[in-house]
């Protein structure tokens, strides 16, 4: 199963929801994460295992061609139970984009879940592996500006013909509910979260997890897709 998770704006938490998609389904079957973000800092950065040794994306520029799965995940480092290639913030190496292929379909082939974090950009720009991806989560606030992204998002996402969900945050404050969201984008909603306050102070001290609403959405994710979490 390959799962992509993309933000309809910066700052939604897509990453961190990936993270714990990912971590959620590394309990059942084995599982990668994969940073395509290319805006941010590095996933490993995110999950707080930036010192930990192991193979990033700037590590295999020359992995492509026929590739094996087993010997990248051999080379990755670990998060938990979860394999991690992320983009490292030290080395910020544009990797060929039939390398990122060839990897993604070694990883594809190897393990039971992979989980993509998702560059918006490349999403709207048609770069993105969604023909690859079985399901697609699209992770957004209840304003204006993740509606709008969202709608920009739309046509690729209908284009590939995969399962789309969206996953709300809503606050306390918010004009539009999490139903207007759907209405105005048509996706459907999967999840509805409140905003978790403690969400950024607990990563910076151990990474994400817990039991906050991010990883209630995390949860609620992986039921949609059919695995108990």
């Amino acid at each position: 199963m390959v799962v992509g998770v993309v933000g309809a704006a910066g700052g939604v938490g897509a990453s961190t929801l990936a993270a714990l998609v990912a971590r959620r389904l590394s309990r059942t079957t084995s599982t990668a994460l994969v940073d395509l973000d290319r805006g941010a800092g590095g996933l490993d950065v995110v999950v707080g295992i930036e010192e930990v040794d192991g193979a990033r994306w700037p590590d295999l520029h020359g992995a492509g061609g026929d590739v094996r799965g087993s010997d990248v995940v051999a080379v990755l480092p670990r998060w938990g139970a979860c394999a991690v290639l992320s983009a490292d913030r030290t080395r910020p190496t544009a990797v060929e984009p039939g390398v990122r292929l060839d990897v993604l379909h070694a990883l594809a082939c190897e393990v039971g879940a992979l989980v993509l974090d998702l560059d918006r950009g490349t999403v709207v720009d048609g770069d993105a592996p969604l023909a690859a991806c079985d399901a697609v989560v699209v992770a957004a606030r209840t304003d204006l500006r993740c509606v709008a992204g969202t709608l920009a998002l739309r046509p690729r996402l209908d284009q590939a013909a995969t399962r789309r969900g969206l996953v709300v945050r809503a606050g306390a404050s918010a004009a539009l509910g999490a139903r207007d969201v759907e209405a105005a984008s048509g996706l459907e909603v999967w999840h509805v979260a409140r905003h978790d306050r403690a969400l950024a102070t607990r990563a910076e001290r151990v990474g994400p997890g817990g039991r906050g609403p991010a990883a209630r959405s995390a949860d609620a994710v992986v039921r949609r897709l059919g695995i108990a979490p």
